[in-house]
């Protein structure tokens, strides 16, 4: 079997992916069995509860005194009230398993595009990204909730009824059985006659309507512009009225399921009374377990009603896992370096040594041919060169983005035998565009250092020239917009060298901090960013000269090599 298995995934390589990302969605068995047992506790207690009711409302109504149904009694009060407790074991307990193992999940995720991001999403529409990150993978939870938990539960206890009901009347077992197997097989084949199709499509065209609405608001101020507005709109309603549609669909689908299922559980009660009602006659029955023999089918088929629904949840997840997939590359690109490698933490301020260094982004020419660079402690060092000559690219080799070739060594060890964290724990990057989220000035430092106060980032923020700004804008709870859209282009590289200061790496690369930024402004906005490093080894990369006196000296970089 395991053989047959591995033939068929080296066959269909996304399908054995797809099922990775199943498991990987499906908590552990030590979290997830106290959830089944809850939830099988208190389906029991459910049939449990109205079989007792049945056998003591009928025989309460043909004896004439109370004492014998005493114990019936409590049972119903006992019953009542462990159905109660069990369910909300059950529910605590699932969500927790299935609500931990989500976050574990969503964490796997963006760590394996973590490496990819810099170059290989390029090509990948960032809502259809949004959607895999956020919507299908948060459908994954519905995996233990709604299909193996449910499924489990129904299988079991319909397993249970039908041998209670045997014990009572075998003919009204058989009875049960046989609509209890008709039922699983409407539930499961009209779903997938009626749904399958619209169920499958309900994430693609949440896609749709993801992307279309993240290009609409991400580049509002273009289509007003260039008076797109209203096609971006229509975009967006037409992919809107397409999900609706899918999604009537899918509702229709379990709609008629489910009907169907509850159609199947009336004729289960009328088949077990006709077939139990002989037994009246014979004496191999009597009227108690008569109620009880037609009132069982009802709560089972109560508890049985899941099924329809698992069968649903389960192509919806099996969906969103395939979507996941097509977001995920099948494999990393040989030109991106993975994040293996040792852990380890790397003290003070490390030289930092390359010879013959080379590098390629995923399917382009060389970006980096023959680069020798030397980066001694507390050094400031300017890197300059013509558009596309690849500096840009060394930065994104000295951080770990890129593999390289040849020697590239920090404080003497190999960085390819580092991890990527690890890596970039000691060498940081502020980017030509930096990240800036729509969050208010604290937050976006707070994402380098959660633990700093108040007066440490507007410490952080003197040191870059920002605090007496800060404190006229209002203060550190002042937003600064999506994507720093609400301060200027130097504003928004000094927010990002102080959060870079705030982390603390000994070594920063300033990557053409000055783009965007008035060329009247470029020279105080240099002067600031070098001088705020302090002790830090500093690479600029930067057209604009600096100025005189703040960088010791000068490597030129053109077509990938040192000159």
């Amino acid at each position: 079997m395991t053989a047959r298995r591995a033939a068929a995934d080296a066959v269909h390589p996304r399908t054995h992916r797809v099922r990775d990302i199943l498991r990987l969605a499906q908590p552990p068995v030590g979290r997830f069995v106290p959830g089944l047992i809850w939830g099988l506790l208190s389906a029991a207690a459910a049939v449990s509860l109205l079989a007792v009711s049945g056998w003591l409302i009928v025989s309460a109504s043909i004896v004439d005194s109370l004492v014998p149904l005493s114990v019936a009694v409590v049972g119903v009060r006992f019953f009542a009230v462990s159905r109660a407790v069990t369910r909300y074991l059950e529910r605590l307990s699932g969500h927790d398993a299935a609500l931990r193992q989500l976050a574990s999940t969503r964490a796997d995720m963006v760590r394996r595009l973590i490496p990819l991001s810099p170059a290989g999403l390029g090509s990948t529409d960032r809502g259809r990204v949004l959607t895999a990150l956020v919507d299908d993978v948060e459908n994954l939870q519905n995996l233990p909730l709604r299909v193996v938990q449910p499924l489990g539960v129904a299988a079991l206890v319909a397993v249970g009824a039908v041998g209670f009901v045997a014990f009572v009347s075998p003919p009204a077992a058989l009875a049960l059985a046989v609509c209890l197997l008709v039922a699983a097989a409407a539930a499961i084949g009209l779903g997938w006659v009626f749904g399958s199709r619209a169920e499958v499509l309900v994430s693609a065209r949440r896609a749709d309507l993801s992307a279309a609405l993240v290009d609409y608001f991400g580049s509002l101020d273009v289509l007003i512009a260039y008076g797109a507005e209203e096609q971006a709109r229509a975009r967006i309603s037409t992919a809107d009225a397409a999900l609706r549609k899918v999604v009537d669909r899918a509702s229709l689908a379990q709609a008629i399921a489910a009907g169907v299922v509850s159609a199947v559980a009336g004729a289960a009660s009328v088949w077990a009374l006709a077939a139990a009602a002989p037994g009246l006659v014979d004496g191999s029955i009597d009227g108690p377990w008569l109620a009880v023999a037609v009132l069982v089918p009802m709560v089972v088929f109560e508890i049985f009603g899941a099924v329809p629904i698992a069968a649903a949840s389960w192509r919806s997840v099996r969906s969103s896992a395939e979507r996941i997939v097509d977001v995920l590359p099948e494999r990393m690109p040989d030109e991106l370096r993975a994040d293996a490698g040792d852990d380890i933490e790397i003290d003070g301020t490390p030289a930092v040594r390359l010879r013959g260094v080379r590098a390629n982004w995923p399917g382009g020419a060389p970006a980096l041919k023959e680069i020798d660079l030397d980066l001694r402690p507390g050094e400031r060092v300017l890197v300059t060169g013509p558009s596309g000559a690849g500096k840009s690219s060394l930065a994104a080799a000295l951080v770990g983005f890129l593999r390289v070739e040849g020697e590239y060594l920090v404080d003497g060890r190999d960085a390819a035998a580092l991890s990527g964290p690890a890596l970039r724990r000691v060498i940081g990057l502020c980017e030509q565009s930096p990240q800036l989220f729509d969050e208010d000035i604290r937050q976006n430092l707070l994402f380098a250092r959660d633990s700093a106060t108040d007066d440490e980032l507007l410490g952080v923020l003197d040191r870059v020239g920002l605090g007496t700004w800060v404190r006229e804008r209002g203060g550190l709870d002042e937003r600064v917009g999506d994507r720093g859209a609400l301060v200027s282009g130097g504003q928004a590289q000094r927010i990002s060298l102080a959060r870079a200061l705030l982390r603390g790496f000994p070594v920063l690369v300033l990557d053409e901090p000055t783009a965007g930024v008035d060329p009247e402004a470029s020279d105080a906005l240099l002067r600031d960013l070098l001088q705020a490093a302090g002790d830090q080894t500093v690479l600029l990369i930067s057209h604009v000269e600096p100025p005189a006196g703040t960088v010791g000296r000068t490597v030129r970089i053109e077509g990938g090599r040192t000159v």
